[in-house]
């Protein structure tokens, strides 16, 4: 078997498992007391935001590899995470204004975290965008690596934001010290969902992998 029909399997087996968390989510875990019905979305929302965060990571931890060691499957992979997490980015600024307008009458607000990650989609963008305009194997994968690492800065920044800034964003709530969390119910519909965004983000990129090592071994006929 491929890696591209394996990569097929694993995602079709995360898109059933979701639809299964989904149904969880609907039916059988407690609607939040404040938000009503709209809180739901947090389930899709917040992992699709953690597992755009780690595709973003990896992509600069490979571009930091990259640059030393020179391996073209590291490139390859960061090109597939990268490519994943912007497809996933785009599931948080989608899902985001859907449940902010019912809590906070607005579908967007300039505020810190959602600019930032707006722009870390647009820079996700711009990495796919440098990578198609360079003809060069070499100076693409340095370019890509270079600006993969700059994403992970923005990432971090990301993530302290809500810290830093005032905004309707709220901080996080499943890890606070010494502060109430998640209800268990909530919580374990929660990880429930990280863990199928953990096996979607597998799959998709062992096929966009698969994808990148095809078109390098014709490049190379």
């Amino acid at each position: 078997m491929s890696l591209a029909q394996k990569g097929r399997r694993v995602v079709l087996s995360g898109l059933l498992l979701l639809v299964g968390v989904y149904v969880r989510a609907l039916a059988f875990t407690p609607v939040e007391r404040f938000q009503g019905p709209a809180q739901k979305i947090f389930y899709l929302h917040v992992p699709a935001a953690v597992t755009t965060e780690l595709a973003v990571i990896l992509v600069g931890l490979a571009g930091v590899f990259f640059l030393f060691l020179k391996d073209p499957r590291l490139d390859r992979f960061a090109e597939a995470s990268a490519e994943v997490g912007t497809v996933f980015a785009g599931i948080v600024l989608t899902t985001g204004p859907i449940w902010g307008k019912p809590i906070w009458g607005t579908w967007w607000t300039w505020d810190a975290r959602l600019t930032s990650t707006l722009f870390l989609f647009f820079l996700l963008i711009s990495y796919h965008v440098l990578r198609g305009a360079v003809t060069d194997a070499g100076l693409r994968a340095r370019y890509g690596a270079v600006l993969g690492i700059c994403a992970v800065v923005l990432v971090g920044f990301i993530h302290l934001s809500v810290y830093l800034f005032p905004t309707l964003h709220p901080q996080p709530i499943v890890l606070r010290p010494g502060k109430p969390g998640l209800p268990p119910e909530m919580l374990v519909t929660l990880l429930m969902s990280f863990g199928v965004f953990l096996v979607l983000y597998v799959g998709f990129v062992m096929q966009r992998y698969a994808i990148a090592l095809q078109r390098d071994a014709s490049a190379h006929v």
